[in-house]
């Protein structure tokens, strides 16, 4: 008997085979019906459906062929590690920036995310990102380690004119910035004045920018410098939901800025 190792390379150096079986476990499938499917020639088709029910992974059923239970378990097991090695080959890029720690999903829920990483062209890609979703979106909820001029220009705006609700929760050091910058203290204000919008701080670090904007979830992903380095959005209801309990987890241990003791005077 091959081993499971073996049994995995005899599947995965073949397209074909994968795919024979992926259909076959969907569904019964003529010969014919697969040639079409796959584009492999009868010759090809013969050997991989001789393989198959060599390994018990498939029967015949008149003119059909259909998967047996373990052809459709070994395609189902198949189809998980591909779309893991998939992921993982998409977030090779930006997988040490990641607040992991905080990242209570699995990663696999990340498989169909939007992926924006700078260029020489567009720097500032991801963030452009960011203000496209923000400027479309009813409800916002975040908790970030930063509010850059940007971002608080488009929140500030669409909260006076009652278009968005906001809740945010910062870093001291986030707030600081703001206040300390004329302009920025004015918006920050402004903002805080709209009968649609909540700020509060919070002491120590803040590991992680994640903004949940209508259903899209949205994370900035910064090196240990501050750097921009991607970010990552997604609709995905796993991790929508994870982004909801971490927002309302640090809301309820922030607090007010004047009870904070941040002063905008």
């Amino acid at each position: 008997m091959e081993s499971a190792l073996e049994e995995i390379e005899f599947l995965a150096l073949s397209a074909n085979r994968v795919e024979v079986l992926g259909l076959l476990a969907a569904g019964g499938h003529s010969r014919n019906e697969l040639a079409a499917e796959t584009g492999a020639s009868q010759a090809t088709l013969g050997r991989i459906l001789s393989d198959f029910r060599e390994r018990s992974w498939i029967d015949r059923e008149g003119s059909e062929y259909v998967a047996t239970a373990t052809g459709r378990l070994v395609a189902s097991g198949f189809t998980d590690l591909r779309e893991i090695i998939e992921t993982e080959q998409r977030l090779r890029g930006v997988v040490e920036y990641l607040p992991t720690a905080e990242m209570t999903f699995d990663l696999k829920r990340l498989s169909d995310a939007t992926i924006t990483m700078p260029t020489q062209t567009r720097p500032n890609a991801p963030l452009s990102r960011l203000l496209e979703l923000l400027e479309n979106a009813d409800e916002v909820w975040t908790v970030s380690h930063a509010f850059n001029e940007q971002t608080l220009t488009v929140v500030q705006e669409r909260a006076e004119t009652h278009e968005q609700t906001f809740r945010g929760v910062f870093s001291r050091s986030a707030i600081d910035a703001l206040a300390a910058d004329t302009e920025l203290r004015n918006r920050l204000e402004n903002l805080l004045a709209a009968d649609d919008a909540s700020v509060r701080v919070r002491d120590g670090t803040v590991p992680l920018a994640v903004m949940l904007l209508d259903d899209v979830v949205y994370m900035l992903v910064r090196d240990e410098q501050g750097v921009l380095r991607a970010s990552i959005d997604t609709d995905d209801e796993i991790v929508r939901s994870w982004a909801r309990e971490t927002v309302e987890d640090y809301w309820e241990r922030a607090e007010a800025l004047e009870d904070a003791g941040v002063s905008l005077e």
